[in-house]
């Protein structure tokens, strides 16, 4: 019986150093990435890495995703996002240390999901705006520009989700 809890106790201190490496790893990638963009590439300009799929470019977005809500009074737009972002993190948190130590899955997905909040939550303090580079276009069709920490959350997101999906399934 108490080599089951100390092997209970090791998987969530595993977990927790899953957790919180995982939000070190992204945010980390995701600042130097932006400020290697920020120096070599000019604002609005675009590098083309792959000839009709990729390029990066420098864009600053002052908006949510796809430019959501960018035209808003900036006195008002930034304050929101940032009131966004904190209260996503809360609940990030929250959802981490309530049901993420279960599985390996949610606590990477939450871990992903808090370092891609940081990562924005970084620019939109520092600069107003997120920094984003990172452009696909086949064809005619063009996503828009997006950063790590946007690829993050989404992933995280994902991550999640399967899990939870799992958990309904069994």
């Amino acid at each position: 019986m108490k080599s089951q809890a100390v092997e209970v106790r090791n998987r969530g201190a595993a977990r927790g150093l899953l957790f919180y490496l995982t939000i070190l790893a992204l945010l980390s990638a995701d600042r130097i990435s932006k400020v290697l963009v920020s120096h070599w590439i000019l604002p609005s300009s675009t590098i083309c890495i792959l000839p009709g799929l990729f390029n990066l470019t420098h864009t600053l977005n002052p908006g949510a995703a796809f430019g959501i809500l960018a035209r808003m009074d900036p006195s008002l737009r930034n304050p929101f996002f940032i009131g966004i972002s904190l209260l996503a993190l809360l609940f990030v948190f929250c959802y981490y240390h309530r049901q993420g130590r279960k599985s390996c899955l949610s606590t990477l997905g939450a871990g992903m999901i808090a370092g891609g909040a940081l990562g924005n939550l970084w620019d939109r303090i520092c600069l107003g705006a997120v920094v984003d580079f990172l452009d696909f276009h086949v064809g005619r069709y063009h996503w828009p520009a997006f950063n790590l920490a946007d690829s993050g959350i989404s992933l995280g997101v994902g991550l999640v989700i399967w899990q939870i999906w799992k958990e309904a399934k069994s």
